[in-house]
């Protein structure tokens, strides 16, 4: 199975259904990836609005 993206929230996933915002709306179709650990203390997690970490990707189509 390939790595999705969410649409809305851009976490990197291996299922349909979002685990973050419940959605189904994922996307094969993604660029860059941005690991977060802290997202309270890095300035890339407060750019992009992620506020738990995880994988995000940095673009999804």
């Amino acid at each position: 199975m390939s790595e999705k993206a969410c649409r809305n929230c851009r976490l990197i996933v291996n299922t349909n259904l979002c685990p973050e915002c419940k959605t189904a709306s994922s996307s094969e179709e993604w660029v860059g990836e941005a690991i977060i650990l802290d997202p309270k203390n890095s300035l890339i997690a407060k750019s992009m609005g992620i506020t738990k970490p995880g994988r995000y990707a940095l673009r999804v189509r």
